[in-house]
C-alpha cells in the first residue's frame, strides 16, 4: 500500500466528498433496492457539523471517514473509498484514524451502524474487531449497530 495520509476536510471538499461516496455506495443501490442514505445526504451542511478526514495517498483522494464525537464515544456517521481503491486497506487506514481521534479525545468507544445487506462492510469492522449490539429493521431492511471498546 502507497503512503496514506488523513487530512481534514473543508467546505471547498464538499463535491469530492459526496463523489466518493456516491461511487462507493452505487453498488448497493441494486442490493436493497434504493439509495443508502448517505449517498443523498446533504454534506454542504454536513461539514459544519461533521468531522471529515479525507484518505489521501499520492495526488489524489481515495476515500473518507465522517465522524461526530459524542459525550463517551465517537459516532462513524460514513467511510467510503472509491471503489477501484477498495480492497487495499484503505478502510482499516480510516479506523485507525478514527481509533487515534477517539484516543485524542479521551472516549473509549467507537460506534456506527450499516445495512444488514452490506456483508463485505460487516465483515471489515468484525475484522477491525467492532461487535454487533443489536438490529433494528428499516425501510424494508435491517438496521446493524456495531461498536468496538478501545483498551
Amino acid at each position: 500500500m502507497k503512503t496514506a495520509v488523513v487530512k481534514s476536510a473543508t467546505q471547498s471538499d464538499v463535491d469530492t466528498i459526496r463523489a466518493i461516496v456516491r461511487a462507493a455506495y452505487s453498488k448497493w443501490v441494486p442490493i436493497i433496492g434504493r439509495e443508502p442514505r448517505p449517498m443523498v445526504a446533504d454534506y454542504e451542511s454536513a461539514i459544519g457539523r461533521h468531522q471529515f478526514g479525507l484518505l489521501q495517498v499520492g495526488d489524489e483522494i481515495v476515500g473518507l471517514i465522517e465522524t461526530t464525537l459524542k459525550s463517551d464515544h465517537i459516532w462513524i456517521e460514513n467511510i467510503a473509498v472509491k471503489p477501484e481503491e477498495q480492497g487495499k486497506g484503505y478502510g482499516s487506514v480510516l479506523i485507525a484514524h478514527t481509533e487515534k481521534l477517539a484516543a485524542e479525545a479521551g472516549v473509549g468507544e467507537i460506534r456506527l451502524l450499516t445495512n444488514e445487506q452490506f456483508e463485505s462492510n460487516i465483515a471489515l469492522y468484525a475484522k477491525a474487531r467492532f461487535t454487533i449490539d443489536g438490529k433494528e429493521p428499516f425501510m424494508g431492511g435491517t438496521t446493524v449497530y456495531m461498536s468496538k471498546k478501545l483498551t
